[in-house]
């Protein structure tokens, strides 16, 4: 799969939620990810789609990958394994892997991009962390740093990887 992309927002310390929620609010980075996603796939877990406020994001090809049995999803398709949905797309479909942390360790090893959104702070309560990212693998192609302002408490860089 040529097409398949990693989105994520992580701190500092890789850390990506606490309680199956966001850490921070970054409108900047919302925004980037709905310019990014919109009129694509969008690949997460379960939990991921149930920290989402309002169900499936409008405009994308939601799946949601799920074990159990009885799981309805309204406006998704769900699988039972990633390599069942993998199977899925066609081969010009754009796809991003949207969470949660298992989800990202299960495709890091087989992802060809992520955009990666770093969020200039340590949450040392964090319960949910991003996979390890061994970046001898990866060439920063793009790269767009911000500073904490009004409406972003943070400070926060955009970075685009390619896999080598």
């Amino acid at each position: 799969m040529n097409n398949l992309s990693i989105i994520v927002a992580l701190a500092d310390n890789h850390a990506i939620g606490k309680d199956g929620q966001l850490l921070w609010h970054l409108p900047a980075d919302m925004k980037h990810f709905k310019e990014l996603t919109t009129g694509h796939t969008i690949v997460m877990g379960r939990r991921t789609y149930e920290s989402l406020p309002k169900g499936a994001l409008p405009n994308r090809k939601n799946i949601v990958l799920t074990t159990r049995a009885d799981a309805d999803y309204p406006n998704c398709l769900v699988y039972s394994s990633l390599d069942q949905a993998l199977h899925t797309f066609n081969d010009d479909e754009l796809v991003f892997i949207i969470g949660g942390a298992h989800v990202y360790a299960e495709t890091i090893d087989i992802v060809d991009k992520m955009f990666i959104t770093r969020v200039h702070h340590d949450f040392e309560d964090a319960d949910t962390f991003f996979p390890f990212i061994n970046l001898d693998d990866w060439k920063e192609t793009e790269r767009e740093e911000f500073p904490a302002d009004e409406k972003n408490k943070y400070a926060y860089t955009f970075i685009t990887y390619v896999r080598k």
